[in-house]
């Protein structure tokens, strides 16, 4: 008998836990993302992506995990709570960059107002383009599959990817760095950037987003449609 994948607490055997797992871990990958984000990638004099990128993606599979096992209803209250926790971070560690600290520890605070003094405009383009791409993949999945079923659960990771990580790429790129870069430059970050991502997405993420859900509907009985 199917069960309505909106609702997994109808599952007796394991009502939360692993939905909380799934979200855990996803919001753990967007704040390590964004930290990780302030460490540029270059070979060479050519300069290629910020090192969030290895790890973005991760986070888009995690999405298309929630989206696929639980329904887009619940992965929009976990994107949403993300977007939160991010905000979260950079109202403390920005708090954190202005208290006072003793002279001994001078080198420590200055590395640490290094890493967590935001630039607003940066910031900004980073949490409205995680929250629309993100929401944009999480609904991708979910009208793909009403259009190929239970098959080509690949098709829907990959497809739905390719318009979330080219939306939050280009909104990214353009509201932190329009008018203040060459637009050859622009193009090129967008570019690379996105190419990267998906890059990741179909040599790793993907194949990790196979092996999750697999476990997670064995083990919650979810049997979606």
């Amino acid at each position: 008998m199917n069960q309505v994948s909106e609702n997994p607490v109808k599952n007796r055997k394991d009502p939360f836990s692993s939905l909380v797992v799934i979200a855990g871990l996803m919001i753990a990958c967007y704040l390590t993302a964004n930290i990780m984000a302030v460490k540029l990638i270059a070979i060479g004099s050519l300069t290629l992506f910020d090192a969030g990128t290895l790890t973005f993606p991760l986070a888009y599979m995690l999405g298309d995990v929630l989206a696929e096992v639980w329904g887009f209803k619940t992965a929009k209250k976990v994107i949403w709570l993300t977007f939160a926790c991010n905000i979260f971070l950079v109202i403390f560690t920005t708090i954190g960059v202005i208290l006072p600290y003793p002279e001994h520890a001078s080198e420590t605070a200055k590395a640490y107002s290094l890493l967590f003094s935001y630039v607003p405009r940066i910031t900004l383009a980073s949490l409205l383009a995680f929250l629309f791409g993100e929401l944009l993949n999480a609904w991708l999945m979910v009208v793909i599959k009403k259009k190929t079923g239970q098959a080509k659960l690949w098709v829907r990771t990959i497809g739905s990817s390719v318009f979330g990580h080219l939306l939050d790429t280009s909104l990214f790129v353009l509201i932190a760095f329009l008018g203040t870069v060459p637009m050859q430059d622009i193009f090129s970050m967008i570019g690379v950037q996105y190419i990267a991502k998906l890059g990741v997405e179909a040599i790793a993420a993907t194949p990790m987003a196979y092996g999750l859900i697999h476990i997670l509907k064995k083990r919650c009985c979810l049997e979606n449609e």
